[in-house]
């Protein structure tokens, strides 16, 4: 079996989608997909992760049609519930993630890539959920995420329409955080992964998950969770190392403890 999944470890990991030519979403590429972002989880020495995709011609172009025929009357078993936890592994991970859009991501692989914490598409690169065009709807979480990032509005507008935008317009409307040069989506990506692991670890990841708590929760609750986590911040090593640093006007150095 080909490996369609690509993982490379390190302070900034990089996974890569490699099912050439448009990086389709196939059974067994979500299966490899699993596997990588299992190890992701369990690894506390990453600070930041990009996803991106192979070759110059899709991020990921979305499911692939050819298994559509088997999924009559079972697309739960066969394809949905598996692809919902593996994209919820993705937007669950502690670390932030950066998907580096270096050509189109339609349906599938824009919904991976609304799981990732960031966003940074190449001029060239459109995106959409044209799902409606093929008389099916976005299943793997596109509904629910695009509507928590553009609102109700935008969201009914590209999933209704079937529509796909430029990555000056998805900028507008807060779909990507910034729009790069052709070729230069993934450079950009790994500045800004770089930016984000030189910060302290531990405070990196309990503020990504107090604000995807915000989603969730009431403002009270939201600010009590906030609170926690500040308490056990502020209990940290690397809390002491920042200060020290700030006030001996070096760079710090955190360790995650």
């Amino acid at each position: 079996m080909p490996e369609l999944v690509h993982l490379q470890r390190g302070t900034v990991a990089e996974l890569t989608l490699d099912n050439p030519p448009l990086n389709l979403v196939s059974a067994e590429l979500t299966q490899q997909l699993r596997a990588a972002l299992s190890e992701l989880a369990r690894d506390r020495g990453t600070r930041a992760l990009i996803v991106t995709g192979a070759g110059e011609r899709a991020f990921c172009a979305g499911s692939d049609i050819h298994e559509f025929a088997d999924l009559a009357g079972r697309v739960a078993e066969g394809k949905l519930l598996l692809e919902k936890l593996v994209y919820r592994q993705l937007a669950n991970l502690p670390m932030p993630t950066i998907a580096a859009i270096g050509a189109n991501a339609l349906g599938g692989g824009l919904e991976l890539a609304l799981c990732c914490d960031l966003r940074i598409a190449a001029a060239s690169a459109q995106l959409g959920l044209p799902e409606v065009r093929l008389a099916v709807m976005p299943g793997s979480g596109g509904t629910q995420r695009i509507t928590r990032i553009v609102g109700p509005a935008r969201a009914k507008e590209l999933i209704l329409t079937g529509r796909l935008l430029d990555a000056a317009r998805a900028e507008e409307i807060g779909l990507v955080n910034a729009v790069a040069p052709d070729g230069q989506a993934l450079q950009v990506a790994r500045e800004w992964a770089q930016e984000i692991a030189e910060r302290g670890p531990l405070a990196v990841r309990e503020a990504k998950r107090v604000i995807d708590v915000a989603f969730d929760r009431d403002l009270d609750a939201g600010l009590a969770e906030e609170l926690d986590a500040s308490e056990r911040i502020f209990a940290s090593d690397d809390m002491e190392e920042g200060a020290a640093a700030f006030f001996e006007k070096r760079p710090p150095e955190f360790h995650g403890e």
